[in-house]
């Protein structure tokens, strides 16, 4: 099987690959993630996505390189990642009892053979009505200023919700699994098979 590369920095992306139990190595692309003008959420996460791929082909001839971007939307406005505190306190209020559509672009590319597969992976998040007493006191516990939408699920974001809808709890937190066991079993890797 060729090298496996995770194009990111991000833990819980390397933590949710590494469920695949896929020998892999991670490498933090270096792209500009600016948005251009009149880009549509979906075309920026998945050009992110094939971007960030690209960047890490350039370094990296003869694997199979994973990459994957993600924003939040509501109101048809994209929430990035807040940054700080006052950020974070504004995008949990924004969300306050509304629903946010989390989408993540995922790219598979073999730098061998040049084909890259690309897609858009929809999730769905309905917020609780959140008094700012609650955003505050969540926001001190868990500090998720790196994390698109001001939370992180896998922890005690999970109490901000109502409820989850979409087709991979995985791509809530950046790397929808099911979606890249399907893109990799069409670069003939079998997760479920042992290694010849």
């Amino acid at each position: 099987m060729q090298q496996l590369i995770l194009g990111s920095s991000s833990p819980f992306r390397a933590e949710i690959l590494s469920k695949l139990g896929l020998p892999f190595i991670s490498a933090s692309p270096d792209i500009d993630e600016s948005r251009l003008a009149n880009e549509q959420p979906k075309q920026l996460v998945q050009r992110l996505s094939e971007q960030k791929a690209q960047a890490i082909a350039l370094q990296y001839p003869d694997t199979l390189i994973i990459g994957s971007d993600q924003v939040a939307v509501i109101d048809g406005h994209i929430l990035g990642k807040p940054g700080n505190h006052e950020n974070a306190v504004k995008q949990l209020m924004a969300a306050s009892g509304k629903t946010v559509l989390f989408l993540t672009g995922l790219t598979l590319l073999n730098s061998q053979t040049g084909n890259m597969q690309t897609l858009c992976e929809p999730f769905k998040v309905s917020f609780k009505r959140l008094s700012p007493k609650q955003i505050e006191f969540y926001l001190q516990q868990e500090q998720p200023y790196q994390c698109a939408g001001s939370f992180k699920s896998e922890g005690l974001g999970i109490s901000l919700f109502s409820s989850l809808n979409g087709d991979d709890p995985n791509s809530l937190i950046g790397l929808p699994l099911i979606r890249l066991i399907q893109l990799l079993a069409a670069e003939g890797i079998d997760i479920l098979q042992p290694p010849q």
